[in-house]
């Protein structure tokens, strides 16, 4: 409420209260017709400027709605809302990582949004790898609200010395990265367990890390099709010296990049701020293209990363909440977001609001053909004690790949099933 109308409601309320027995007392103006709306984003989502522009935005073309937005730390954040959804007095709208809609659901605490995303949010348009997880057992409850995907980041000089273009298949790929894997340089920079990574090398060819059937989830790494992914991946990891018993975080891939003599990695494009931070002579001489497919027509399959918005089951406001996520998920905002964040919008019509910038639209190319992780409400489980990692550095290490990724699928199945609880 407004200090105006705070001090009109004030004078009525006065008012009323010397003259109880007239009618109309009960009604006061920006009380009971204004309805507040709670927003919860997450710290570095946004910046503060664009939640000012939006909030003011907003409550101009909705003038019976205030906007309350609240910034919150992504860490700790998985049982704040997990509290928050069963409180009556809880936020209406919630952002949360495209992965963890399904836990919430399952714990009944998200509006179905079905009809508003198919009627009036343009789902039809929605990049899959933020659409997919935000829908559970046939209904959705996520929108999209921004993506970022890993592309491939490459130095220019040494693609430059070697006489090579940014490749635009699998095959391309491999022959640029063992051709500028020499001189002592590194083809590529690629850990053992970069499992995200290797997720798009199986969903390129048509596996995946698990599957549901009857409601059941089994872990499918042992498929053939997962398996090619995997010998991939390790075809393209020996054209350089990524550790393998590793992810790309011990040591930060960054760092490594940054001494000059890495010719790739694969990563978000944001990471090229961390490697210029540590070598500013690399400033202005790293490039980006999107991870090749198996085919010159479409890139590789990309693990995306992101956000959806949600709304708390049973919220007082349904109507006012949807007006919220129908503007934040919007056109005009999603440019806004992409442009200030340099995030990729929610849309793959939306691409062209970020072609002027050579890294996010990398990004938006690849999340086009963008998945999340097994929609199941216990795959947070798996990544706790990740057997893919183990899985991967078994095979990187001579392990037999059909035995060691059984072995692997096993544990997924294990851990994904509900009777374990």
């Amino acid at each position: 409420m407004t200090t105006r109308h705070r001090r009109i409601a004030l004078s009525l309320t006065l008012s009323c209260a010397a003259t109880a027995l007239l009618p109309g007392c009960d009604a006061l103006p920006g009380g009971d017709d204004k309805t507040t709306v709670t927003v919860w984003l997450m710290r570095g989502s946004a910046t503060d400027a664009f939640v000012e522009r939006f909030t003011d935005g907003f409550e101009k073309q909705h003038d019976d709605i205030d906007l309350d937005i609240r910034i919150h730390p992504w860490t700790g954040i998985g049982p704040k809302v997990q509290k928050a959804l069963k409180r009556d007095d809880g936020p209406d709208v919630i952002e949360v990582g495209n992965t963890q809609v399904a836990q919430y659901v399952d714990g009944g605490g998200l509006e179905d949004l079905t009809l508003e995303s198919a009627r009036d949010l343009g789902m039809d348009d929605w990049l899959p790898g933020l659409a997919e997880p935000g829908r559970y057992r046939g209904a959705q409850y996520g929108v999209p609200w921004y993506a970022a995907n890993r592309v491939v980041l490459y130095n220019k000089d040494l693609f430059a010395r070697a006489g090579i273009e940014p490749p635009k298949t699998r095959e391309q790929w491999l022959a640029a990265t063992q051709r500028l894997n020499s001189g002592g340089n590194q083809g590529i920079y690629l850990a053992g367990q970069d499992w995200y990574t290797l997720a798009g090398f199986i969903w390129d060819e048509g596996g995946d890390l698990a599957k549901e059937k009857e409601g059941m989830w089994k872990g499918a790494l042992d498929t053939p099709a997962a398996l090619r992914g995997m010998d991939f991946y390790q075809r393209l990891q020996e054209l350089g010296n990524g550790p393998e018993d590793a992810d790309e975080e011990h040591p930060p891939q960054a760092g490594v990049f940054a001494k000059g003599d890495v010719a790739q990695m694969i990563a978000v494009p944001g990471t090229a701020r961390a490697v210029e931070a540590k070598n500013p002579r690399l400033k202005g001489k790293i490039g980006y293209f999107p991870v090749p497919g198996k085919t010159a027509r479409k890139p590789g399959a990309v693990f995306t990363g992101g956000s959806d918005l949600v709304v708390r089951g049973g919220t007082k406001d349904r109507k006012a909440a949807v007006e919220v996520v129908r503007a934040l998920a919007g056109d005009k905002w999603q440019k806004d977001l992409a442009r200030t964040m340099n995030y990729v919008p929610n849309k793959t019509t939306l691409a062209p609001a970020v072609s002027g910038n050579p890294a996010v639209a990398a990004m938006a190319a690849g999340a086009a053909r963008g998945r999340a992780t097994p929609a199941s409400p216990r795959w947070a489980l798996v990544e706790a004690d990740n057997p893919i990692k183990a899985y991967m550095t078994k095979v990187l290490t001579g392990g037999d790949p059909a035995a060691e990724a059984k072995a692997a699928s096993r544990r997924i199945t294990e851990t994904l099933d509900d009777h374990g609880r």
